[in-house]
């Protein structure tokens, strides 16, 4: 008898909550169903599949008769699923009762669609932390799979990774598969003899080992060049599942569950915090990155043994690296515990589905294959948190509130201010500006603007446009370049990185602006110039705290002059038509005299990207679209709006202003390359200011909100 081995796939497809329709279907028609109609062609090959929650109910939705179709291959063992969190959060990052309650879901739905409880858990981008056995355990799971990198980070050799090993939390056992780093690389991009080949030299006479391989399904066909390789004139997975059949003799498909049943763990291991590799790239300061990326490399071209100890940042670090990602995820623990405190009910089993889905991974962390950049993504995620702290606030009486609270987590408080229509966070300590304003009826986060910053990418888009090309890293669009699609640059448009533009503060609204009275509209819109002060970010103190109403103050510094900013904002309105209202006093209090452009800037988000016809900027009753730019003089009334989302904020000011406003561009890469994607829109209301010690100057700006529906009326 020859040297035998075991192989189990297991194959990973996720569509994020809040992408388009169009792109679940476009995913599925090039990679997902192609797989399913391979399996089915070849039963005597065997693995294991792995669909998330927003896929799920697509797939219910839109092609339910693929569900039978699973449903078939697993009732024949042919096909394990596997469960996880339902809708494919962090689970690190959740309370353990959402932990609990996503892995339960999961499995919920997977026995009743399929007929079989899953023993696997897939863990959203194999983000792991030693605590995650406990919460695992204790939903039913038995295993999971992880990557190599997290071996080689306890201290496992590569060689050593050919079967499952123990680990535990608090005395819960799990098992843990090891994805085998040289079936990753070889899978679907080598040959198909050089992976047989593979498998064979890595046979034993006992058969005793297997090789894992957890992966992407999207790297069958969807990825850029995949297709033709995979399904079209390469047959790649085709001449794979043929080869696998021909070798049955020595060469065994599994699943991990149908191997444990048969074959003890080979080990035991305690695996430290991680993910797979590029992910603690990614987590790095943009500083750092590059540094890391470069040892690392150089490190494994040399074939240097200590580059596997070699390790990027903690996956939380993209809390600390994005303060928009820290913003959200605080957001959405304050929302859990006000569901949580929900009595049993509709209204609770529908906060905790929106919940659920607010807590989807992808607008956690920003790399290569997603990310808060994304941004009809990173407002469905706020519609749904914004859902469930509605119903929790209904449910609690508590809709009408005024606190101050350490919202963030940073050490300091801030201040949330919430009525029947709207919930306002204001920082104090980043010029007392907007961090959030939530507009309830319509479930829109109206200020969820991303900061445009420096990406470790972006010197990577200068060196490639400096030489000139269009498709960079190896050169090739063929098989070589699905291999390597993280070192592969692509460009969506050329001259992008002319167009990046760094913003020297946060991204919040309601920030007082002073700028030289010879600044144009362009030098803001490309935050060429610095403010003449340290109003824009400063901290102010709190004043007056009361229902609706905040007043806070600094002593700024603005062009050399000592002038207190006194800010009052004050919340009005209804359900429907939410207001907002911020008056601004200047008083000059030491130094020469002032002469400045004063302004009061509000960055806003309706979803305008791509020349967007139901997102709008109307000025004296013309329209154009939310992501155009534009100025005005003497302007006292300028709107905005989205007619699908149904709102609209009208906006205007006592007295008439200088008007700017433009589109808010980051340049971001991705699996199909570089583009530009469009985080909002800013507006600079303002005027030119003439102080000498002892005035005094004011302004106030008001917000009406209208909405045509209420979209937690039409649930009902």
């Amino acid at each position: 008898m020859p040297p035998r081995i075991s192989l189990a796939l297991a194959i990973h497809n996720h569509q994020p909550v809040g992408n388009f329709g169009w792109v679940f279907a476009e995913v599925f028609e090039k990679a997902y169903a192609p797989m399913i109609d391979a399996i089915e062609r070849h039963p005597r090959v065997r693995l294991s599949l792995h669909y998330t929650g927003p896929l799920l109910t697509w797939l219910v939705a839109e092609r339910p008769d693929v569900l039978e179709r699973l449903r078939a291959l697993v009732s024949r063992d042919q096909v394990e699923i596997l469960g996880g969190g339902f809708y494919e959060p962090v689970l690190a990052s959740l309370p353990e009762r959402d932990r609990i309650g996503q892995l339960a879901r999961m499995a919920d739905e997977l026995e009743s669609m399929f007929g079989r409880r899953p023993r696997g858990a897939w863990l959203a981008e194999r983000v792991w932390e030693p605590d995650l056995p406990t919460s695992l355990v204790a939903s039913g799971y038995e295993w999971t799979i992880l990557d190599d990198a997290h071996f080689r980070a306890a201290a496992i050799p590569e060689e050593d990774l050919w079967g499952p090993y123990t680990t535990e939390d608090q005395g819960h056992l799990l098992r843990v598969f090891g994805t085998e780093q040289g079936l990753r690389y070889r899978i679907p991009f080598r040959e198909v003899n050089e992976v047989i080949e593979y498998l064979r030299a890595h046979a034993t006479e006992a058969g005793d080992r297997v090789g894992t391989m957890g992966d992407d399904g999207e790297k069958f066909g969807s990825w850029p060049t995949t297709w033709e390789h995979c399904w079209g004139e390469g047959r790649w997975v085709e001449r794979f599942f043929e080869a696998l059949e021909a070798n049955e003799d020595w060469l065994t498909t599994t699943t991990p569950s149908a191997w444990l049943a048969d074959h003890a763990p080979i080990g035991r291991v305690y695996v430290p915090t991680g993910s797979y590799a590029e992910m603690g790239e990614w987590a790095l300061p943009p500083e750092e990155s590059p540094v890391f990326s470069e040892l690392l490399h150089r490190a494994q071209d040399n074939g240097r043994p200590e580059a596997r100890w070699l390790r990027g940042a903690f996956w939380r670090n993209f809390q600390v690296k994005y303060r928009e990602i820290n913003d959200l995820h605080k957001q959405m623990l304050r929302v859990s515990e006000a569901v949580d405190a929900m009595p049993d009910g509709p209204d609770r089993d529908l906060a905790t589905d929106h919940l659920y889905q607010g807590q989807c991974n992808d607008c956690y962390w920003h790399g290569l294959f997603g990310g808060i950049y994304i941004s009809h993504m990173r407002l469905a995620t706020y519609e749904h948190l914004i859902a469930a702290e509605d119903l929790a606030d209904t449910a609690a009486g508590s809709l009408v509130a005024t606190e101050s609270r350490d919202l963030d987590m940073d050490g300091v408080d801030e201040i949330r201010l919430a009525d029947e229509g709207q919930v306002v966070t204001v920082d104090l300590d980043g010029g007392g500006g907007i961090g959030g304003w939530d507009v309830r009826a319509v479930r829109h986060a109206l200020t969820a603007v991303m900061r445009r910053r420096p990406e470790a990418y972006h010197e990577t888009l200068r060196r490639f446009e400096a030489a000139g090309s269009r498709v960079g890293g190896d050169g090739s669009e063929g098989e070589d370049a699905a291999a390597s699609i993280h070192g592969v640059v692509r460009v969506k448009e050329p001259g992008l990185a002319v167009r990046l533009v760094y913003d020297r503060y946060e991204r919040r609204s309601g920030l007082i602006r002073a700028l030289g009275p010879e600044v144009s509209a362009d030098d803001w819109a490309q935050a060429r110039v610095p403010d003449l002060g340290d109003a824009v970010d400063g901290t102010f103190t709190l004043v007056e705290l009361a229902q609706g109403r905040l007043v806070t103050r600094r002593d700024a510094t603005i062009a050399g002059s000592t002038v207190r900013v006194t800010r009052t904002l004050t919340l009005g309105g209804d359900r429907r038509a939410p207001t907002l209202t911020l008056e601004v006093e200047l008083e000059h209090r030491d130094g020469g005299p002032l002469d400045a452009r004063i302004g009061l800037e509000w960055s806003t988000t309706m979803l305008g990207g791509g020349g967007n016809p139901a997102a709008w900027w109307e000025v004296a009753g013309g329209r154009t679209g939310h992501d155009a730019a534009g100025t005005a003089t003497g302007l006292s009334t300028i709107a905005q709006g989205n007619d699908d989302m149904g709102v609209s904020v009208t906006t205007t000011t006592d007295a008439p202003a200088d008007a700017w406003w433009a589109p808010i561009e980051t340049i971001t890469n991705s699996e199909g390359g570089f583009e530009r994607v469009y985080q909002g829109s800013g507006l600079l209301l303002s005027w030119p200011v003439r102080l000498a010690a002892g005035e005094r100057w004011s302004r106030t700006v008001r917000h009406v909100v209208a909405t045509t529906r209420d979209r937690a009326a039409d649930a009902r």
